[in-house]
């Protein structure tokens, strides 16, 4: 049920310097969802009547990516004034103006606070009708992040930031962890008297807290259990971090829900996957983007699925796919390399230094090894032998190639396209088919074998082939 008197303002404004990347910070992924996403979703859990986002650097790129995962956010513009507390700022004009509520702010950066970490603040903030809440860590190393300064009594004083803490504060090891709750009323009014009288030159949220306490109005602090919840993501390093501890409750989450997982360290799954009881994954195994697994498949090893379809029973081995569908009980690999549009039908085989690409293959069919099958269908129950290839390009337009059910083709045989193949037909090793073959025909290209005796030993005498040809020679006359 919608909280109609809660609004979540999400900030999205900054650069993310330290990530040195071309790629805005909150669009790096985690577990295949941006940074952003995973904030977007908890606000969404939360149900507000309002989320309103906060964007700047790189706005459009940005504000593309939110408004495709929440259509319904506000999206506001940060001006040229710098600073958190600016950034709330403009985040509650966009709110209606009979508003009245509470006000949640959380960092865009911050994937892994959950929604029942906030829900607990939420409940502190209004069990306590505080002016103002907010999360605090506990940190050895507390480098980096703003100090909690409490009064003697232990009520929350104020926030000093890194740089602007005197030695004695930088002792302090409760650090302020990034998110609030708000009356929007003393908000408000508070954070027009914040200036910008710091080292940084910044408009700092973290002032309204000072400033609410000079009025005499309630702070609290609700220190969360474990840190991880509340780290931001600033560096490739922490990404990573944050990564790891993801997976890993993504793949216990899979394991609980039946899922063999033979070696969780090595093996990652994203949120959008869904995998059915009894599948195994082998160790060095990426399950990614909405691949759909059903029950009783195994998986692995080294093997990468991106928005796959896998059938019940499928075996995959070694095999990278993208935008795949296997049928159930198919086998794939090892070492096959599926491109988008593969099919592969119920009990069908793609094997061994296999390459397809935008091609059906039947139920029942099977193209062993050392292959390429490309902008192909092929029937039921036909098997194409090893060093097929499906020569579908022609410099300009891709062209296809079809086979029937129950063709046998013979081995190093070459379709040039477009070219058909009819039901039943055979080709014979080392054709190529330039040209339709019916049904049931044998198509081959004929060229009679020549053997020029004696051409070793008279085009390269001396080497050890006309030595061992002459030795072998004299063995058959003597």
């Amino acid at each position: 049920m919608t909280d109609s008197r809660l609004a979540i303002i999400v900030l999205a404004a900054g650069q993310g310097t330290r990530m040195k990347s071309s790629v805005p910070k909150v669009l790096h992924r985690l577990a295949g969802v941006p940074i952003v996403g995973h904030v977007l979703a908890t606000a969404r859990e939360l149900d507000p009547a309002h989320i309103v986002v906060v964007v700047r650097h790189e706005r459009d790129t940005v504000a593309a990516t939110i408004s495709e995962i929440m259509p319904e956010a506000v999206l506001v513009d940060q001006d040229e004034i710098p600073g958190t507390g600016r950034a709330v700022e403009q985040g509650i004009g966009a709110l209606p103006a009979d508003f009245d509520g509470d006000v949640m702010i959380v960092s865009g950066d911050v994937p892994l606070l959950d929604a029942g970490t906030l829900s607990g603040l939420l409940d502190a903030h209004r069990d306590g009708a505080a002016a103002a809440t907010l999360l605090s860590a506990m940190w050895e190393d507390a480098t980096g992040y703003g100090r909690i300064i409490r009064t003697a009594d232990g009520a929350v004083d104020r926030i000093v930031e890194q740089k602007d803490a005197t030695p004695e504060e930088l002792e302090v090891h409760e650090v302020n962890a990034g998110s609030y709750l708000f009356q929007l009323r003393p908000l408000r009014e508070q954070l027009a008297l914040v200036e910008t009288h710091n080292a940084q030159g910044e408009k700092y949220i973290t002032d309204v807290i000072h400033l609410l306490r000079a009025t005499g109005a309630e702070v609290t602090a609700v220190v969360v259990e474990q840190n991880w919840i509340v780290g931001g993501i600033n560096d490739r390093s922490q990404l990573s971090d944050a990564a790891r501890r993801l997976n890993s409750m993504i793949v216990r989450g899979w394991q609980l829900a039946g899922v063999s997982i033979l070696d969780p360290e090595t093996t990652w799954i994203d949120l959008a996957a869904t995998i059915g009881e009894d599948v195994e994954l082998l160790p060095g195994t990426m399950i990614l983007g909405p691949t759909a697994i059903e029950r009783g498949a195994r998986i692995g090893p080294d093997t990468s699925l991106d928005a796959c379809e896998i059938g019940e029973g499928a075996i995959i081995r070694r095999t990278d796919a993208t935008l795949a569908v296997i049928g159930a009980g198919a086998e794939v690999g090892p070492f096959a390399y599926l491109r988008p549009g593969t099919y592969l039908g119920e009990n069908g085989k793609i094997g061994t230094f296999v390459e397809t690409k935008n091609s059906k293959i039947g139920a029942g069919s099977k193209v062993p090894h050392l292959s390429y099958i490309g902008d192909a269908t092929v029937g039921e129950e036909s098997n194409l032998g090893a060093g097929t290839i499906t020569s579908n390009y022609d410099g300009v337009t891709k062209h296809p190639t079809t086979f029937g059910s129950h063709v046998k083709g013979g081995s190093h045989t070459v379709y040039v396209a477009p070219v058909r193949i009819g039901d039943g037909a055979y080709t014979g090793a080392g054709t190529t088919v330039r040209k339709d073959v019916p049904a049931g025909a044998l198509a081959i290209n004929v060229a009679p074998q020549r053997n020029m005796t004696g051409w070793v030993e008279a085009k390269r005498p001396g080497t050890a082939a006309a030595k061992a040809a002459a030795a072998s020679d004299a063995a058959d006359q003597a």
